[in-house]
């Protein structure tokens, strides 16, 4: 699971675009707009993050690479996103686009069509701050921070694989089950 963390204009929807296959990206704007028909529509968040959370239940337990497309800069919401992968036993890595103020109003204002206030922008990046001291203590396996534009532009995403990244856990949990109904039937032909 990769959760990309940065307030809103920070460019998260583009970076993960531009190195993520468009099934890896769980956004919360696209759940929005499959909730309500309007990706800008809070109203809709609280049905969007559901349907979010249960699309990476199932990837993650399938062992897809899932790159979630939100802001999560406040702690409570990376611990959801951390407990389900812990629950799937898959690994996290954060990255964080931590670009300046001016360049994220700069970008929202040509944005147009889904204007976020200035205020709200403001308090996303103090949540951020506030978070980065603790961030790789929350149980991330890895934290990669960026903080300008060029770098995020000039970075690239290598992809791993280890034991933990793609042991899958479903056919141990259905060996265990059939296992449950060997012994069952054993004692009943006892």
């Amino acid at each position: 699971m990769v959760v990309i963390v940065g307030i809103a204009g920070s460019g998260k929807s583009t970076f993960a675009g531009a190195r993520f296959a468009p099934t890896e990206i769980l956004s919360s704007d696209a759940f929005r707009a499959m909730v309500a028909d309007d990706e800008a529509d809070q109203s809709a968040s609280v049905d969007a993050f559901a349907m979010l959370h249960a699309a990476l239940r199932f990837r993650l337990r399938r062992g897809r690479l899932s790159v979630l497309d939100a802001t999560n800069v406040e702690e409570w919401s990376r611990r959801e996103l951390l407990d389900i992968a812990a629950r799937e036993r898959r690994p996290a890595v954060a990255i964080v686009l931590d670009l300046s103020m001016e360049v994220c109003l700069k970008r929202l204002s040509r944005r147009g069509v889904r204007p976020v206030p200035a205020h709200a922008v403001r308090r996303q990046q103090r949540e951020l701050h506030r978070s980065l001291p603790t961030l790789a203590q929350e149980g991330f396996a890895a934290v990669h921070v960026i903080g300008s534009a060029e770098e995020a532009g000039g970075t690239t995403i290598e992809r791993t694989t280890g034991p933990s990244a793609v042991r899958n856990e479903m056919p141990r949990r259905n060996r265990a089950r059939r296992d449950d109904a060997r012994s069952s039937n054993r004692h009943r032909n006892a």
